[in-house]
């Protein structure tokens, strides 16, 4: 796909700009359909007023997907479904779409001074981030240390840090590192875990490394929502007849989007706000209204949905009484424990995260939305009941999507989790409710601390139902 191929096509949104005019000034790393499908779209939107912003794209695990959008120059298409869906759009912003083993590596590209911002969609477990650092037992961070300045990093952090020394040796200037993952607090969360790499590294090394970041390297947080399922034959095939050839690079989204930014740049940044991100000095409070209200939500009806017998959420949401709870959790649950920005309109919020999960058109998967769980249960859901329990309330529905989540692990074939064979282990043999419970409780990665007794018996309570 190129853009004379297109020609002027009236009922498909093209770039504004000549792509040939664009020059790389961001590092992605995460190639995958939500960078597509969010991060690139806003970059796509403001590259007419200023082409420094282009996009240098690094899959962190297959080829696939440089494989799909390479030979079409970095060209891929944008297939929204549901309601107020937009035309279908061509995005041009992706430069350049490398895998693992393209050269130059991730680090090389980070070191070059016309870089001036590193973003990242890596999903939570890519950061290897356990109890409240970097994961040093883990082999591949093991084996970036040990090889670090030798051979090509194979973790995110490794490449981070590859890249930042790379940068420090050559005086190639400033930067920023922008996570786009939901980790809370995920640009101090990004930098804990770089420093934790640093201070794991020979002492004359990584010494001189950490304070070069103190001076020269902002990592701001931010928000980002939009629900993008896997895209499927029938996606494919509906891109195909709307351009009248194939893209196998495209990606689905909801019509939805937001993205709210801390507003702390080293080597400036877009124009994001002209295509509609919010900037702010405490993104904070929208991050936990994010998590604990739709990510929280989300991960229920994935949990019950797929207990259900339903492969959807929307289909998940026709069921009353999941959507209840899902709404009830939201209400009842975590809405008493967040502080609120002002203006920010908490029910309106609610009413549009049920329907965008109502709406049937996007067929996002619940085994999809419940992959991770071990990852995504701390900072979705137990936050919440640990505030709740503290303030002497009973987060009833918070249980019902743990208990749910712990039913899952242990009635499921397969799970997609990094602690898949630790839960299974755990879970084995478990035949009553309680014991169960019990068992995936002292799973000290998941669950900390000792629980709460009155946690406990709800857990308890909600898998006997579930089971």
């Amino acid at each position: 796909m190129t853009l004379p191929i297109l020609g002027a096509r009236t009922d498909i949104r093209l770039p504004a700009y000549d792509p040939a005019d664009v020059r790389v000034g961001i590092v992605h790393l995460g190639l995958g359909a939500f960078h597509r499908a969010h991060q690139a779209v806003y970059t796509d939107d403001v590259l007419g007023s200023d082409p420094t912003w282009g996009i240098s794209a690094y899959t962190q695990r297959s080829a696939r997907v440089r494989d799909q959008i390479g030979p079409q120059h970095g060209l891929f298409t944008v297939l929204e479904r549901g309601n107020r869906a937009g035309p279908l759009r061509v995005v041009g912003s992706i430069l350049e779409a490398r895998a693992p083993s393209d050269g130059p590596g991730a680090a090389e590209r980070i070191a070059d001074p016309t870089i001036r911002l590193v973003t990242l969609t890596v999903t939570e477990k890519g950061y290897r981030f356990r109890g409240g650092g970097l994961d040093l037992r883990d082999p591949l961070i093991q084996a970036d240390l040990a090889r670090f300045g030798r051979d090509r990093p194979r973790t995110v952090v490794g490449q981070l840090a590859a890249g930042l020394e790379l940068r420090r040796r050559g005086d190639a200037g400033p930067l920023s590192i922008l996570p786009c993952d939901n980790l809370p607090a995920n640009g101090a969360t990004v930098r804990r875990l770089v420093r934790d790499f640093c201070a794991a590294l020979p002492t004359a090394v990584g010494d001189p490394l950490a304070a070069w970041i103190d001076t020269e390297v902002a990592f701001p947080s931010c928000v980002v929502d939009r629900i993008v399922p896997s895209t499927a034959i029938v996606d494919l095939d509906e891109v195909s007849r709307l351009l009248g050839f194939d893209d196998a690079g495209a990606v689905v989204s909801e019509p939805f989007s937001q993205w709210t930014v801390e507003d702390v740049f080293a080597a400036g940044r877009p124009a994001w706000e002209r295509a509609g991100a919010v900037f702010t000095t405490d993104v904070a409070p929208y991050e936990a209204a994010k998590l604990r209200l739709l990510n929280a939500a989300h991960s229920l009806l994935a949990y019950t949905g797929a207990l259900s017998g339903h492969d959807t959420i929307a289909r998940a949401m026709t069921d009353p009484v999941l959507a209840d709870a899902a709404r009830r959790l939201m209400a009842e649950d975590a809405v008493p424990t967040l502080t609120l920005p002002d203006g920010f309109d908490v029910e309106d919020y609610q009413r549009t995260i049920l329907l965008r999960f109502a709406d049937p058109a996007l067929g996002h998967r619940t085994n999809q939305v419940a992959a991770d769980g071990s990852l995504k249960l701390p900072i979705r859901l137990l936050d919440t009941a640990r505030d709740r329990l503290a303030a002497g309330g009973t987060p009833y529905w918070v249980a019902l999507a743990v208990a749910a989540w712990m039913v899952y692990v242990a009635t499921r074939d397969t799970v997609q989790d990094p602690l898949a064979a630790r839960l299974a282990m755990a879970a084995a043999g478990r035949d009553t409710p309680s014991a169960l419970v019990d068992a995936l409780l002292a799973v000290r990665e998941v669950f900390p601390e000792a629980p709460d007794p009155v946690w406990r018996e709800m857990l308890i309570e909600h898998a006997a139902k579930l089971l």
